[in-house]
């Protein structure tokens, strides 16, 4: 089996990289500039021609105004995911960050011409907007245009929002960009080797609890020295959070995720008390887990440790045919779309200095493609990883045709696809898995990944409940009261069955959730657990749940995510539904224990 190193060195990993050039029409110097000027002339035109009017439009008008807004969209949406796809790859190239500064300051200038359609048409009569977006002629936009109106008792003047999105760039938008590059430029010292953060992170999953602990400690040591300053950006985030809400009357910090994740604030604190009170279950684990590795009590960085001594790699090609495949068989329309990520260069996969640490998918514009970041390292948990990324890209390209007002889902649905797609690589891994050892192993890095998913994002968020409510309450918080938020949320989620050492206390610095989205985490848990339910219906109907599924994805944010998980059988408003989910990850555990107990 070849090594992390080689595998890492491998050419088809090296070259496995973005082509971005059909963002910018296929003119990589001018074609930013060229479409954000468009978009601003196309901007002003629109505005003189509907500014004060829009209560005065009919259905066919106002899908006239709707389909120039969608077209002025696509050319600021292409500027904008070039510039910020390009700046990914790179934090560290000042042209590249140059450029991803002029989009945002171009765009807010298009965006404050066009502020006046979305507050007149939150001014509507209820009766009259109805009407109106009950016309067929609207349906490329209808749910859009509702679901904006629930925003009308949180919108301010228009003067007041346009000075809102002018100092959003200076604010919130400097903030997170710094914070990002600071991340990106962190490098871990490991045996006199200097590795990007990522790498040291994977050295996390290898069989050597020395090695883990060597590294914990190094990346402990690379973020204490820049953690004041990563702590300000933080304190200055959340207050400046909280001026927001408070202008925009938004009752509490979470207040405005719900409302954009199409949640109510009831829902989520039903989720939110349904994960926390099963604590019981990722302590339970990491007691076996303890017992499995052979130590009294897992370390921190035990978490993610294999079970068995091997160190079991992927090569880059390796990945990509498992994975691949399995959508293939689950559905051939599915695997279709999924190749075309690998050929036609959707993927950008190697690990690089400065690069963005984790891995994401990219929407960009219906009108082109998604594009899909990984950090590959050749380990197990990378092809899940890739799995997971293109169950986001599957979701975009099949719901492309619903246009730039309804390609995409809220946060809490936006999860569905990509832990489906997990969880069919899981299930092909599983089923090839040679002997019990191997599917106890499989198993129990499944169950890290639903622990990690489910209850580790909920004492994030509630690491973020801490933090924010101190903030607004209590004013700045020092370096240490963060720490020791971090160090309480991790507590109540380990109770006594993980140890955290010192250093562990600094290593929410690094997330990136908290600060360019706060409240974001517990979408997690909620797509987890809403696609284990998926998935299990599958289970449950094999071959057949295929076009259900695909059907759902290809809705993308057309409907309400209740009405769109119903395509599936699927039923939110069930008061039981937290805790059915939350007993597939308990069958989950079960399995491993059963396992465990005959090893």
């Amino acid at each position: 089996m070849p090594s992390i190193a080689e595998n890492l060195a491998d050419p088809e990993l090296i070259e496995t990289t973005w082509d971005l050039t059909p963002l910018v029409d296929g003119d990589p110097e001018n074609g930013v500039e060229r479409q954000l000027e468009e978009a601003f002339e196309r901007a002003g035109v629109f505005a003189a021609a509907h500014a004060g009017q829009v209560a005065e439009l009919d259905a066919a008008g106002l899908a006239r105004a709707m389909h120039e807004l969608e077209a002025i969209n696509e050319l600021v949406g292409k500027a904008g995911s070039y510039a910020s796809l390009r700046f990914a790859v790179d934090t560290g190239d000042a042209a590249r960050g140059a450029l991803l500064q002029l989009v945002q300051e171009r765009g807010t200038a298009i965006e404050t011409k066009l502020l006046f359609f979305e507050l007149e048409w939150a001014a509507l009569a209820d009766e009259r907007a109805d009407q109106l977006t009950s016309d067929d002629a609207l349906s490329f936009c209808a749910h859009y245009l509702r679901s904006a109106r629930r925003y009308r008792p949180h919108l301010l003047t228009e003067p007041e929002e346009k000075i809102l999105a002018e100092k959003a760039i200076t604010s919130h938008s400097s903030w997170a960009r710094l914070f990002g590059e600071l991340v990106a430029a962190l490098t871990v010292t490991v045996q006199e080797e200097q590795i990007p953060l990522d790498v040291a992170l994977s050295r996390l999953l290898g069989p050597d609890r020395d090695a883990r602990r060597e590294v914990a400690q190094a990346v402990s040591q690379a973020l204490e020295p820049g953690l004041r300053t990563r702590g300000f950006i933080y304190n200055t985030l959340t207050y400046d959070k909280s001026v927001d809400d408070r202008m925009r009357s938004y009752p509490h910090w979470l207040a405005a995720r719900n409302l954009s994740n199409e949640a109510s604030d009831e829902s989520v604190m039903a989720l939110i008390e349904a994960v926390r009170g099963r604590f019981d279950i990722p302590q339970r684990w990491y007691t076996l887990k303890a017992r499995l590795l052979g130590v009294d009590r897992l370390a921190d960085y035990d978490r993610s440790a294999p079970i068995l001594p091997e160190d079991v790699t992927f090569s880059f090609a390796e990945a990509r045919e498992l994975v691949l495949d399995t959508y293939d068989s689950f559905s051939t329309d599915a695997g279709r779309v999924v190749r075309r990520f690998f050929d036609e260069r959707w993927i950008d996969a190697p690990v690089r200095p400065h690069k963005r640490g984790g891995a994401f998918c990219a929407y960009a514009v219906p009108s082109v493609h998604p594009y899909v970041m990984l950090n590959f390292t050749a380990r197990r948990r990378d092809v899940l990883t890739m799995a997971h990324e293109l169950g986001h890209g599957l979701h975009a390209a099949l719901a492309q045709p619903q246009g730039v007002f309804q390609q995409s889902t809220p946060l809490t649905l936006a999860e569905t696809a990509s832990v489906f797609g997990e969880a069919l690589v899981f299930g092909r891994m599983l089923d090839a898995a040679p002997s019990e050892d191997a599917r106890l192993s499989l198993l129990a890095e499944r169950t890290d990944g639903a622990i990690a998913t489910v209850f580790r994002q909920m004492a994030m968020n509630r690491f973020e409940h801490l933090v924010h409510t101190h903030r607004r309450s209590e004013g700045e918080l020092s370096v240490d009261q963060i720490c020791d938020a971090w160090v309480v949320s991790q507590s109540e989620l380990f109770g006594d069955s993980v140890e955290m050492t010192d250093g562990y206390r600094m290593w929410w610095s690094y997330v990136p959730h908290f600060i360019n989205s706060p409240g974001y985490v517990y979408a997690y848990a909620y797509g987890q657990l809403l696609a284990l339910s998926v998935y299990g219906r599958y289970r449950l109907q094999g071959p057949s749940f295929a076009p259900a599924y695909l059907g759902l994805l290809s809705a993308g944010g057309s409907r309400s995510p209740e009405d769109l998980a119903a395509m599936v059988g699927i039923d939110l408003a069930d008061p039981g539904f937290w805790d059915a989910g939350l007993g597939l990850v308990e069958e989950q555990l079960k399995a491993a224990e059963a396992l465990a107990g005959t090893s």
